[in-house]
């Protein structure tokens, strides 16, 4: 299917900038978690560049802090982004029939979850060129501001980049505070995971494990438990039921 490549792409771009300024608000915090870890400039650069996603960086940059193995932080990674495994198959729905594996792959690349609702709200077939234009604008903002954050915590004293480090924990609980206080399971399983990852750390034999595994059992485990408990209902079960 022909697409307007010039008229996609400026779409794309425009709906991106949004995005793109907030990923560099995020993307600084995490710069300054990478610079913590031992990262330079580049390598935080790097990272950002190859994983579009806050949740996902944050965990990989915790194994990497911790001395994980690579194998930990590649399953700690396949956890935490598994969801992208959902929307990508969501997404090629709004593809057209025609569309080549490389685009298919390209798309893929750089899908975010904001990349996903905007690509999502698309009328008619996505073109590759709408995406190429919004995540390229978001991802060049998600790398230039874990470099910034990797550079200005070089600059900074100590103190000060302590005192960003904590902007991080606060985007996170940003995250998770609003729908915990309309969800009480979810905000039992908030409490719980926090109980668990301390008795993880304390109790003889799981103590002896390295952080990283500890981290991808707690994941795993509880997310599964959660999924047994409280499965997420869509919308033709919730017709039925009504």
């Amino acid at each position: 299917m022909n697409f307007p490549i010039k008229t996609s792409l400026r779409r794309g771009m425009r709906d991106g900038i949004p995005i793109m300024l907030g990923y560099l608000a995020v993307a600084f915090t995490l710069g300054i978690a990478a610079r913590n870890a031992g990262l330079n400039a580049f390598q935080a650069a790097l990272t950002s560049f190859t994983n579009h996603a806050s949740a996902g960086e944050y965990a990989g940059l915790t194994l990497i802090a911790a001395k994980a193995t690579y194998l930990e932080v590649a399953i700690m990674e396949v956890v935490v982004n598994a969801r992208y495994l959902l929307m990508s198959c969501a997404l090629s729905q709004k593809l057209a029939p025609d569309t080549s594996f490389l685009h298919r792959m390209l798309i893929g690349y750089g899908l975010t979850d904001e990349v996903f609702g905007i690509s999502m709200a698309q009328e008619g077939y996505l073109s590759p060129w709408y995406s190429y234009g919004a995540f390229g604008v978001a991802v060049a903002g998600w790398t230039a501001g874990s470099a910034l954050g990797v550079l200005v915590g070089n600059i900074l004293p100590d103190r000060a980049v302590y005192a960003l480090s904590v902007g991080l924990y606060g985007m996170f609980l940003a995250i998770i505070v609003p729908p915990a206080r309309k969800n009480r399971f979810l905000c039992g399983l908030i409490v719980v995971s926090m109980a668990a990852s301390a008795l993880f750390a304390a109790l003889p034999l799981l103590s002896e494990l390295s952080e990283g595994i500890r981290i991808i059992l707690l994941t795993v485990l509880l997310s599964a438990g959660a999924a047994l408990l409280r499965p997420v209902r869509d919308e033709a079960e919730d017709k039925e039921g009504a």
